[in-house]
């Protein structure tokens, strides 16, 4: 994923240094060319032995260091460089940051690099909390840097508060929605649903269906990814929202429809892959609910149709794509959901079709416009998603 990038990791001196190392590991994983700076403080808590075996580059902690080639050592670096992430970036360092200070080897490339840059807080909870510290991170933001907030929890003087290092695997995840794929949703707010919902039937038992939620957090993850600004509503799923993403939680159909009501109109993109329950139960008697649970009989009543209303409620230039599960007639039956709902895009898929359908990591698509047709092979659920995104993309110029 990180093919051909260079990634800068500056190291301060924090006891959080030893999850730097985690972070190098997840970059090299990755593909990703990795440069360790580290401050000497920090060379009080981690050896930069440990990182030059994990990158295989040597790690730099001296700016007059003589052995070096004949350029300027934090000058070609920086040059070279797609990302510049400081974890973790202690009160000093930011400081320096802040103010322009550059009088070590981390501070110097910082300074002369031009790339994307992150830095993520750690220290005790009163230092950050301080007003100069909180100054210092607001002008570092006003400069363009990006800043991956502190944690809470215990931390390593025994207070509890905020300023624990985020875990590796957060940090890793802001690196690649900066560098990972070319900006090209930028200017987008993209609205969408997720998952499955849940119609209760009494305060125990509730009506759902199989939907693991994976293709829309898929669609949410590769379009934040690609620069959009990203409103996903979920239904109940076991996923790891995506870093960057504005989640909504809800239960129910109809929560999902006024979460929906709410937010489409300021998205210029809305994309509704939930599969929704979209059945509540209505004049429950005990007479019609017998002693077996596998022969409970129960009147149903459908719920508002969301797809149908974002069709019916679509703005001038706004885009609308759904989700269509078959089990026979794919074409015929997506291609008349299109026209039925006023939809610009439908991503069709047949249960029965092997890797497609719920659970999986996998999917099988068949993308319908009001003008084509295209089959995609069997893909990942992350691939499919940037296949419809670029689609996406291409209808709505």
């Amino acid at each position: 994923m990180l093919k051909n990038k260079t990634v800068i990791l500056g190291v301060s001196g924090s006891i959080a240094a030893y999850k730097a190392a985690s972070l190098a590991s997840l970059l090299v994983k990755a593909h990703a060319d990795v440069h360790v700076i580290m401050t000497k403080n920090a060379l009080n808590f981690i050896n930069p032995i440990t990182f030059e075996t994990l990158t295989n580059n040597k790690c730099l902690t001296d700016t007059f260091d003589r052995n070096f080639q004949f350029n300027v050592e934090h000058v070609s670096l920086a040059k070279k460089a797609d990302l510049f992430i400081i974890a973790p970036a202690t009160a000093n360092v930011i400081a320096k940051i802040a103010n322009g200070l550059a009088d070590d080897m981390l501070t110097t490339t910082f300074l002369a690099a031009s790339c994307p840059k992150i830095i993520s807080p750690a220290m005790n909870t009163g230092m950050l909390e301080n007003p100069v510290t909180q100054d210092n991170i607001n002008k570092c933001t006003h400069y363009g840097i990006k800043i991956v907030e502190s944690e809470t929890g215990r931390l390593a003087c025994g207070d509890t508060g905020k300023g624990k290092l985020p875990e590796p695997e957060v940090l890793f995840d802001s690196i690649i929605n900066e560098i990972a794929f070319e900006k090209d949703l930028s200017s987008k707010k993209i609205l969408i649903t997720a998952g499955p919902t849940q119609e209760s039937l009494d305060p125990v038992r509730f009506i759902t269906n199989h939907s693991s939620g994976k293709m829309g957090y898929a669609l949410a993850q590769a379009a934040v990814m690609r620069g959009a600004t990203v409103t996903l509503i979920s239904g109940p799923v076991n996923l790891k929202p995506p870093a960057g993403v504005t989640v909504h939680k809800i239960v129910s159909a109809q929560d999902m429809f006024e979460c929906v009501k709410k937010y489409s109109p300021e998205n210029e993109i809305i994309i509704k892959s939930a599969a929704v329950a979209d059945y509540k139960p209505a004049d429950i008697s005990d007479e019609k609910i017998k002693k077996s649970d596998t022969e409970l009989s129960i009147k149903l009543a459908r719920t508002n149709d969301i797809l149908k209303w974002l069709g019916e409620n679509k703005r001038p230039n706004q885009f609308l794509c759904g989700f269509s599960m078959e089990t026979q007639n794919l074409i015929e039956n997506s291609k008349a959901k299109l026209l039925k709902k006023n939809l610009d895009l439908i991503c069709a898929n047949n249960i029965k079709t092997e890797g497609a359908g719920f659970q999986k990591d996998t999917n099988v698509i068949t993308m319908i416009s009001r003008n084509f047709i295209e089959e995609l092979p069997l893909l990942s659920k992350f691939e499919a998603a940037n296949k419809i995104l670029d689609e996406i993309i291409q209808l709505s110029n």
